[in-house]
């Protein structure tokens, strides 16, 4: 018990903080928050990354930034050109729109058919996989039942040619009478 008190308490610090904003253990609360944190730096590679990674982003933020330059400018020239013409463009675009909506429409039900097929086979082969262990299973116990079948077909053989042999032995006049009277 006494040792419990010199080292701080039953957790080795004290319960709340201490003058001079000192927490338990007697460090202050910054450098106990330092420990906590790891020391470790990037690695090697993760600097690579970055160093490789940082240009090839702003490069493509400037290209992305070009292209939308490029769009604004390629529809401020082509506006008139649309308006003068207009009565033909429209129906083409509505025309080529309903078209490419056909042909996406068609590759996405194709692909959810593909899709269905595809899992339907994965079941079926999973399936047959399954097989042959019930397969060989039942002619397990197809083979038992004709062996307990066979057995039990040569005991009651057995016992039969007992009987008529028993018959036989004790008492033929018997045997013959009985054929005699039917």
């Amino acid at each position: 018990m006494a040792d419990r008190e010199a080292r701080g308490g039953i957790y080795g610090g004290t319960h709340g903080a201490g003058a001079h904003g000192q927490g338990g253990g007697g460090r202050p609360v910054g450098e106990q928050v330092k420990g906590m944190i790891h020391d470790k730096g990037p690695t090697a590679s993760q600097a690579l990354t970055v160093a490789t990674l940082f240009p090839l982003g702003g490069l493509l933020l400037v290209l992305s930034g070009l292209a939308l330059a490029a769009s604004v400018v390629g529809l401020a020239v082509a506006t008139p050109v649309f308006l003068i013409f207009s009565p033909v463009l429209v129906p083409a675009a509505l025309l080529i729109g309903m078209a490419v909506t056909g042909f996406l429409t068609s590759g996405a039900l194709g692909l959810g058919g593909l899709s269905s097929l595809t899992c339907l086979a994965n079941t079926a082969r999973q399936a047959f996989q399954r097989t042959p262990d019930y397969v060989e299973e039942a002619r397990r116990r197809m083979a038992e039942a004709a062996a307990h079948a066979g057995h039990k077909t040569a005991q009651a053989g057995h016992a039969i040619q007992g009987r008529a042999q028993e018959a036989g032995a004790g008492g033929g006049a018997g045997a013959g009478s009985g054929r005699a009277s039917s």
